[in-house]
């Protein structure tokens, strides 16, 4: 029989009058990667987050190696050998990579004091394990998004944890780090460390999962080993049914073009991009990391300054230098950092959702709350389907999907043009996806143009009528939907330019 590393029984947890956890149960073993699958909102996060001690349990029980524990702070998590890789990062930016690392059990020389050396020698030591060319005293807040997740994940493998969890570790990486990922977790499964796996990619979980555990409104499903099932099966177990077909694409784009990019150039990113919208058009943009998507957008968003090239709306050149500019013209822009940019996590659902456009509101020398309410329902409930408590809730309380549905929401209330989705259906479930597909469909029918980013192959050849394709900050070529595949994509965004 194989040792049993994990075991949490009858797990209880609710806020307010919301039951979050219904009788949860979860069992992992040694040497096992156990994938958690489920839509956002489905309990995930609030399970591993009672695991790691950020929430405390209302009832239940969990067993480490057979002894029962009371885990009630991250502290007594650690003490039981469980670390949490949280899909928000959680590392300090104007720390270096040393002391992030290190951060609560500095080593200490005999007189006490923060032994910098050993740290030093650690660290690199642990960054040369991960395969990651960076230097110890290096600030995480220099760090792109990928490198800050791969320092997560150094830190909670690198001090001999039985029992790892990882919530959406791979969201932000390339492949070649995903690859690394999945050698350090196989060296993990050798050492018999339990691994407890969040992911909505199926493809990962073919890969690397031995079983899974499906959750779904707050409660247990089933659990299956992976390799004797299908995903059909998977994803019928997340949403209570049979999904249908994930993409249903349609042809929405006009002759009119809205807008025109020519020559974009932005400091060192944004070398020269080109391209151009139509009416009802989804174009998606592809490339690498550090290819120079997002950076384009925020040039025409007004986050960045441009320093060359011209921007056209309707045929006419305008100039954006703000957000304010950007949206007087009708674009919006949902961020690819949901956490840093596009939350305010301590304010309520209401708030994160009208906060664009609060001067709508404003009805002589009053405020119509009235009219915020049912603007702010229209799109949370009837558009995006959002699950929520009360539209006064922290939003920091919800899932990361259903925060992204917030997000979402606020720039379809404020955008009447453009709406640029960088990365939308990064770390959200297969539901969530679908419904976001469906939305861009909805959308563009209504005369909306999207720009789509995407680092996910399969969903920009599904969804786009055209994909311009980023290399090294330039337009490496356009697209169009009857040249799609994974491997024309590809060859323009690896060349030499």
């Amino acid at each position: 029989m194989e040792q049993v590393l994990l075991r949490m029984e009858d797990i209880n947890k609710s806020f307010g009058d919301v039951h979050v956890l219904k009788n949860i149960k979860l069992e992992v073993r040694a040497g096992e990667v156990h994938a958690l699958l489920g839509e956002n909102g489905a309990g995930k996060s609030t399970l591993i987050k009672i695991l790691g001690g950020a929430y405390t349990r209302d009832s239940g029980t969990i067993y480490v190696e057979g002894k029962k524990v009371d885990i009630t702070d991250v502290e007594s998590a650690k003490k039981n050998g469980i670390r949490v890789i949280h899909q928000e990062l959680m590392l300090i930016p104007y720390m270096t990579i040393a002391e992030n690392i290190f951060l609560g059990q500095e080593p200490r020389n005999a007189a006490g004091i923060v032994d910098k050396k050993k740290m030093q020698q650690d660290t690199e030591k642990f960054l040369a394990d991960m395969e990651l060319n960076l230097h110890p005293t290096d600030l995480v807040g220099k760090l792109n998004i990928a490198q800050q997740q791969m320092i997560e994940i150094t830190k909670a493998v690198s001090f001999g944890s039985k029992i790892i969890v990882m919530d959406e570790p791979t969201s932000s990486l390339t492949d070649n780090e995903v690859d690394v990922l999945f050698r350090v977790i196989r060296k993990l499964k050798e050492n018999n460390v339990g691994i407890i796996y969040i992911s909505h990619r199926m493809s990962e979980l073919d890969e690397i999962a031995d079983r899974i555990t499906v959750m779904r409104d707050g409660e247990y499903v089933e659990t299956v080993v992976t390799k004797e099932t299908e995903h059909d099966r998977l994803i019928s177990l997340m949403v209570g049914r049979p999904l249908g077909d994930l993409y249903e694409k349609e042809n929405h784009v006009k002759e009119e073009v809205i807008l025109k990019a020519e020559h974009l150039a932005s400091g060192v990113q944004v070398r020269d991009a080109s391209f151009e919208l139509h009416k009802g058009e989804i174009l998606g943009f592809a490339g690498l990391v550090g290819s120079g998507r997002t950076e384009t957008m925020t040039t025409i968003f007004g986050l960045r300054k441009k320093s060359g090239g011209h921007i056209y709306m309707d045929g006419k050149e305008i100039q954006i230098p703000d957000v304010k500019t950007a949206m007087k013209y009708g674009i919006g822009l949902v961020p690819e950092d949901r956490k840093k940019e596009g939350i305010f996590a301590i304010k309520g659902i209401k708030f994160n959702t009208s906060i664009e456009v609060l001067g709508e509101f404003m009805k002589h020398g009053g405020y119509d709350y009235k009219k915020e309410i049912e603007l702010t329902r229209k799109y949370v409930d009837d558009v995006m389907k959002t699950k929520y408590a009360d539209l006064d809730q922290p939003i920091e309380r919800l899932s990361g999907g259903n925060q992204q549905k917030i997000i979402i929401s606020r720039w379809l209330l404020a955008t009447r043009r453009i709406l640029i989705l960088d990365e939308p259906t990064r770390g959200i479930d297969v539901k969530t996806k679908s419904d976001i597909y469906h939305l861009m469909n909805r959308l563009t029918a209504e005369g909306l143009s999207i720009i789509f980013i995407s680092s996910e192959l399969p969903e920009l050849i599904n969804m786009c009528d055209r994909i311009v394709v980023m290399n090294q900050g330039k337009t490496a070529g356009i697209i169009n939907r009857e040249e799609f595949s994974q491997e024309s994509i590809m060859s323009l965004a690896t060349k030499d330019i």
